[in-house]
């Protein structure tokens, strides 16, 4: 797998082939019981971490790039706190560095997807021939 210490991963665009939005509580439990049936496990036994890998798969949000928010600031703030005409603060980069090229990231990405599709058919397959024994 590539080396993403360089800047936070990023979130799946397409799974199973399908564009992907924001994942659906649904979806990353989809994920996480793929995960759970490639560790030759069953599907109904996924892991708290089985779900936190599938999460961070499909969002690309890792629990160590997440900002924390104080409650007591964020409850401060109110639309009314807003003022007209802003011209509101520079974002934070988007994670890539000069040097990564957007298209290999994408191209990555579709590939460990794959991989991913791949594993969890080899195993439904080795399934249903244990199955049929």
């Amino acid at each position: 797998m590539n080396d993403r210490s360089s800047h936070p991963p990023h979130g799946k665009i397409t799974v199973h082939g399908n564009g992907l939005g924001v994942p659906s509580p649904e979806l990353v439990e989809k994920r996480a019981r793929e995960i759970a049936m490639i560790d030759e496990r069953e599907p109904d036994e996924f892991t708290d971490a089985d779900w936190a890998q599938a999460k961070d798969e499909l969002t690309g949000v890792d629990p160590a790039h997440v900002p924390e928010v104080d409650d007591e600031v964020a409850d401060e703030v109110t639309e009314r706190d807003d003022i007209p005409g802003a011209s509101g603060h520079q974002v934070p980069n988007n994670g890539f560095d000069g040097d990564v090229n957007v298209g290999e990231e994408l191209v990555s990405g579709g590939i460990e997807e794959a991989a991913h599709d791949q594993m969890v058919e080899a195993r439904r397959e080795e399934l249903d021939q244990e199955r049929e024994q």
